[in-house]
């Protein structure tokens, strides 16, 4: 796990004790006092984070023989519904990747257009908040390489990523985001394969996220939509992912 200081834990240590990380955080959030300290905390994180990073520097990459045997799947393991088990049945032959919003060209691209372009790949070690990590390989294109096929507006500020999945029979779908630092990182890409094998279903075929530097909720699967934004203070809660909406995780939860 990451040694950021997450909500949780400064929620769970300077605010109220470690008992409180599994126990009485989400609670103690709903404090508007805590709220605004949380807050603070990510937008200094944030901050820092930009300051001393050069915007080319990368996540460790590891050897094939460092790869976990085992590389759990979490969170949705199947979004299922009439669309996606459509997608499923025909190998994802009809399923179009979306890009628009603040863009001059919007995009709808299929897996065969999306596999055709230049690809990118790494082994990487994901970090999940719960406290477990694995080493896997990811190949695809660059995300940066697909939002410069839409030509993104010069006033987008954010890239939101929308999901097929809706995260334990949620009303809405599952969906994070970045800034346009991380959405045009190196590392930041769309798999299409994983451990040298199309991504699986309970992976989040047939697009898996990839962002190296941060933490594993980021990593949002099943993407349908890339949509460039101003703010994102309009979509679901406004907090610019599922977690960071429903669970007040950091927004940036960066490595």
């Amino acid at each position: 796990m990451s040694n950021i200081i997450t909500r949780r834990a400064l929620v769970g240590g300077g605010a109220a004790g470690a008992g409180l990380l599994l126990s009485g955080c989400d609670r103690l959030i709903q404090n508007e006092s805590v709220s605004k300290l949380i807050h603070a905390e990510d937008r200094f994180h944030y901050s820092l984070q930009r300051a001393l990073t050069n915007p080319g520097t990368l996540a460790p990459e590891y050897r094939p023989d460092q790869m976990s045997p085992v590389f759990r799947a979490n969170g949705t393991l199947n979004p299922g519904g009439e669309q996606y088990n459509g997608w499923v049945a025909d190998n994802f032959a009809s399923f179009r990747l979306v890009i628009d919003g603040l863009v001059n060209r919007p995009q709808s691209l299929s897996m065969a257009q999306i596999k055709s372009m230049p690809a990118r790949t790494q082994i990487t070690k994901h970090d999940c908040v719960e406290g477990w990590t694995a080493i896997g390989q990811w190949h695809g294109p660059t995300v940066g390489s697909l939002l410069k096929l839409a030509d993104v507006k010069t006033n987008a500020k954010y890239i939101v990523f929308h999901c097929a999945d809706h995260y334990r029979g949620a009303v809405n779908p599952y969906y994070e985001s970045f800034d346009m630092f991380d959405a045009f990182h190196p590392q930041t890409i769309f798999a299409w394969a994983m451990n040298g094998k199309p991504v699986t279903v309970a992976h989040g075929a047939p697009l898996r996220l990839r962002a190296e530097r941060h933490l594993g909720y980021k990593q949002a699967k099943y993407v349908i939509r890339m949509e460039a934004v101003e703010s994102f203070a309009h979509i679901q809660g406004g907090h610019g992912g599922y977690w960071e909406d429903n669970v007040d995780y950091d927004w940036f939860g960066g490595l």
